[in-house]
């Protein structure tokens, strides 16, 4: 037994590395709900998602060297941007270029400005931010400086509507394992399934992402006719057309002159 006591402190002295592990942290993340219902008035709205550090080292924590990323992602759909150019006194579309699986949505919360967290080639490897969303060419053939220029416009324009959204400081840690981030939504989120993804990096070093899913839905009449066009697009569309007639019959009864 003596030597047996023996054989293992020399062992634990030898390696260190075995005698104390280092830290394995993990994040995880969680919705309040499964799904929003929107109906056409909605404005746009903050989303709380709250998330813990599991395993985080105290001294770490202490120091504020744990940064969280958190990104609400709308579903993928194909977009085409089109390049206006002045003709004859007439702005008319000439140039467009079409773009596969681009999120239509896409919002960020940050701890801290996204530059003072880690190296931009990280964001790049890690396709986090708005600008290292990998923009899919259609046509890769193009020349890449015309494919460059399209996909900077694209980003602009989301940007300028609200549907690509920064918020820095949005993500707050209340404890030292506890946090929550507050993501927008646009007027003009999409419906469909949103990904909500959380990145968790230590001293600047990506070590762990987290996800959960949150489905946008209409709701009330915008619901109904939202899967009656989805559905039944032929009734959908015999009733849009009879409905522009019967509005058309009563506005002539009301605007007519004697």
């Amino acid at each position: 037994m003596r030597r047996f006591w023996g054989l293992s402190a020399i062992l634990l002295l030898a390696f260190p590395a075995y005698a104390q592990s280092p830290h394995q942290e993990n994040i995880q993340i969680g919705l309040s709900t499964d799904s929003v219902a929107i109906t056409a008035g909605f404005a746009g709205a903050d989303l709380t998602i709250f998330g813990s550090l599991e395993d985080a080292d105290p001294q770490v924590s202490r120091q504020g060297r744990y940064d969280v990323v958190v990104v609400l992602e709308g579903p993928a759909r194909p977009v085409v941007v089109r390049r206006k150019d002045r003709v004859l006194g007439v702005w008319m579309n000439l140039e467009s270029e079409q773009f596969e699986n681009v999120p239509v949505s896409y919002s960020v919360a940050t701890t801290r400005a996204l530059q003072d967290i880690t190296e931009p080639n990280s964001y790049k490897q890690l396709s986090l931010g708005s600008n290292n969303i990998y923009m899919q060419p259609a046509d890769r053939s193009q020349n890449p400086f015309t494919i460059a220029e399209f996909t900077k416009a694209l980003r602009e324009s989301k940007t300028a509507i609200g549907l690509y959204s920064e918020n820095v400081g949005g993500v707050r840690f209340l404890s030292q394992n506890l946090f929550r981030a507050t993501v927008r939504l646009a007027p003009d989120v999409p419906v469909g399934t949103h990904k909500a993804r959380a990145f968790l990096f230590k001293n600047g070093m990506f070590v762990k992402e987290s996800s959960a899913q949150l489905e946008i839905r209409k709701s009330g009449f915008e619901q109904a006719i939202f899967r009656l066009a989805h559905n039944h697009g032929f009734a959908y569309g015999m009733l849009s057309i009879g409905l522009a007639i019967v509005t058309g019959w009563l506005g002539r009864i009301v605007f007519r002159r004697d």
